[in-house]
């Protein structure tokens, strides 16, 4: 039986906070990122925007039993100075004391992990430590001048967990020299691990990367938005059947993105996780065998009715081809991404 982990358990709502904590010191230049544009032109937020940031965003949650937790993200958080990490989570541990959130998270490059860091952030009471693995792969980490290898995010992941913290391992699809097969295994590796949650991310061509450079000159060729749905169908699929809860499937809209100004190419959708869910839902719907009847109405859980129906109705109007009628309805005993149909009255 697959391992769950416990918040799966809860019925608590859960909220993150984002902090972005750039840094701009970064020794590497990855492939697939513009380090000169991070540090032009995105600036370390000071102490008075932080709070202002957490203090708006908690005004925004419902009242209840809801589990908060502050995320710096936005760079490699344990690549700072000591007395830098220290300054931000100094921040964070009023609204520990009082109650106001549950957690610290944070994300950073698996090298950027020892012993003295990771004391500092028991002491602080970070609570999840999210690992940029992007790949298992030695030949993709290579092409894609990460600077790191699997051991080493292995060895980090496993000191992670020793040390008490939640684990987090982000992979990324489609980065140079990767295969469906090596993200796969990246997948199976990261759930091998014990990490609880994960982040899948499609590689795209942002300006002025040694990507852009390689996508110019043809030595690099992105995934198409179907491929990288495809791929991302069956990761997503892995790793709930272990457990391992995926905090973000695609990437984050951001302004840049939406706008095409950094976008180069690449599989970018603004809706990317709903494609994945709706091919996820039409492999089982399209099982479904023909008979004589013209219509046929299927019941799903309603936090997975949008997904059945697929986006921009695709599920519905695909099956429209083998039906003349066909109907969604919620179902609340529906558990999961099971489904029940009446098809000529006859429920299946």
């Amino acid at each position: 039986m697959a391992f769950l982990p416990k918040h799966l358990f809860t019925l608590k709502k859960h909220f993150n906070i984002p902090v972005f904590i750039p840094e701009l010191a970064c020794p590497f230049q990855c492939a697939f990122c513009n380090q000169r544009k991070i540090s032009g032109h995105i600036a370390v937020p000071d102490s008075g925007e932080i709070i202002k940031t957490v203090n708006e965003h908690l005004a925004t949650f419902p009242k209840g039993d809801n589990h908060v937790e502050i995320g710096f993200f936005g760079g490699s958080f344990t690549g700072l100075p000591l007395k830098e990490q220290e300054k931000f989570l100094k921040l964070a541990k009023p609204y520990l004391d009082r109650g106001l959130i549950q957690g610290i998270r944070l994300s950073t490059r698996p090298d950027y992990i020892n012993g003295e860091v990771l004391n500092l952030l028991k002491q602080y009471r970070v609570t999840t430590i999210e690992l940029g693995a992007q790949s298992f792969d030695h030949e993709v980490l290579k092409q894609s001048y990460r600077g790191h290898t699997p051991e080493q995010t292995m060895e980090s992941a496993h000191r992670v967990l020793e040390q008490g913290f939640d684990l987090g391992l982000q992979m990324m699809i489609g980065l140079p020299g990767d295969t469906l097969e090596k993200s796969l295994h990246t997948a199976k590796t990261i759930i091998a691990l014990g990490a609880s949650n994960t982040r899948i991310y499609p590689t795209v061509v942002i300006k002025d990367t040694a990507l852009h450079h390689w996508y110019k000159t043809g030595k690099y060729k992105p995934l198409s938005l179907e491929e990288a749905v495809e791929w991302t169908k069956h990761l997503l699929l892995l790793f709930e059947d272990a457990g391992v809860k995926v905090i973000r499937t695609g990437l984050h809209p951001s302004e840049g993105l939406l706008s095409g100004d950094e976008l180069v190419d690449g599989p970018f959708h603004p809706s990317f996780k709903e494609l994945v869910l709706t091919e996820i839902w039409y492999d089982k719907l399209e099982k479904i065998k023909t008979n004589a009847s013209k219509s046929i109405t299927f019941y799903v859980h309603p936090r997975e009715l949008n997904y059945a129906i697929g986006y921009q109705s695709k599920n519905k109007n695909r099956l429209l081809e083998k039906f003349d009628k066909v109907t969604f309805s919620a179902d609340s005993s529906m558990d999961g991404k099971s489904f029940k149909v009446e098809h000529d009255q006859i429920t299946f």
